[in-house]
């Protein structure tokens, strides 16, 4: 993975191990397409869970495996905006609940039983996504706030 930096940067592996949304552009026949995504980030791989009969984010990306991702941190009171824009390719890979698990954690804490009934249970009628990227561009675009 070839990592493109600003003038202004920022350390890439302890951003990506902040809770933030993720989001995963594909492409269709009708043009190019955005979902907003939950990530993991292992082994210079992000992993995205997905559920093929309600997302169709998996589909386009086994028509089209080529996708970006673009992952921002903002804070509009401190003027921090942290960016990372990945260029690569994706495949739809088979569930794996020990990935699947170490994603939702991030995002609901380490007490499934707590977690949103969504998101419990999860099994074989989800899927992952494992987007390799071949760059990043990662930029701190951080500015001074006039509020």
């Amino acid at each position: 993975m070839k990592i493109i930096e600003g003038n202004r940067s920022f350390n890439l592996d302890e951003f990506l191990k902040k809770p933030l949304f993720a989001h995963l552009s594909t492409l269709s026949p009708e043009g190019p397409r955005e979902s907003p995504v939950w990530f993991y980030w292992e082994d210079e791989s992000i992993y995205i869970i997905g559920t093929p009969s309600s997302d169709s984010f998996p589909g386009r990306i086994e028509e089209n495996p080529e996708c970006a991702i673009g992952i921002v941190d903002l804070d509009h009171t401190t003027g921090k905006v942290l960016h990372a824009g990945f260029r690569g390719s994706a495949t739809v890979e088979t569930f794996d609940k020990r990935i699947a698990t170490r994603l939702l954690e991030r995002y609901l804490g380490c007490e499934e039983e707590k977690w949103d009934p969504r998101f419990q249970g999860l099994g074989n009628s989800n899927i992952l996504i494992k987007f390799v990227p071949q760059t990043v561009v990662v930029r701190d675009q951080s500015f001074i706030p006039s509020i």
